[in-house]
């Protein structure tokens, strides 16, 4: 699974607003609300979700990167949303290192399986430190689908 399979330019935040764990959640979910992707009525439930979830354990995987995802009874596909912060998040990172790339998914509840390769063809990617690289110099929405449209060299190069 490409995350170019999943996002649009409009899916993607050039620079986040927000500095702090929850209120980069909040702005991401607002976002998914704002294009569309989710509709309004489900904005609290989805939030409801992504806070039990990281009540469990922060998602920011370290590196500079967190997977925020939950499920959703009400969707019939994964939606996703990417945000990058040049300043970094303090997200409570499993390496307590400031975020700087999000990709926020929800995946159908009856799609439990898609959950699992979703999260791991993410979690591939954002291991690359090249990836990483590329996506913290990149100007543009269609330069960041583009790193997402490529295949991922070696984890860990």
């Amino acid at each position: 699974m490409k995350l170019a399979n999943l996002l649009r330019a409009d899916h993607i935040l050039l620079e986040m607003k927000a500095v702090e764990h929850w209120p980069s959640i909040v702005e991401l979910v607002g976002h998914l609300v704002h294009t569309g992707q989710l509709p309004p009525t489900q904005r609290d439930e989805m939030l409801d979700a992504f806070r039990a979830r990281e009540a469990q354990v922060s998602t920011g995987i370290g590196f500079g990167v967190a997977i925020p995802h939950a499920f959703s009874d009400h969707l019939d596909r994964v939606i996703a949303v990417f945000g990058r912060s040049r300043a970094g998040i303090d997200f409570e990172a499993l390496d307590n290192a400031p975020v700087h790339f999000i990709i926020l998914f929800i995946v159908p509840r009856k799609d439990y399986h898609l959950h699992l390769r979703t999260l791991a063809a993410i979690a591939k990617m954002f291991t690359n430190r090249e990836v990483l690289r590329q996506l913290g110099s990149a100007e543009s929405h269609g330069e960041i689908l583009a790193i997402f449209d490529s295949k991922p060299a070696r984890a860990g190069a």
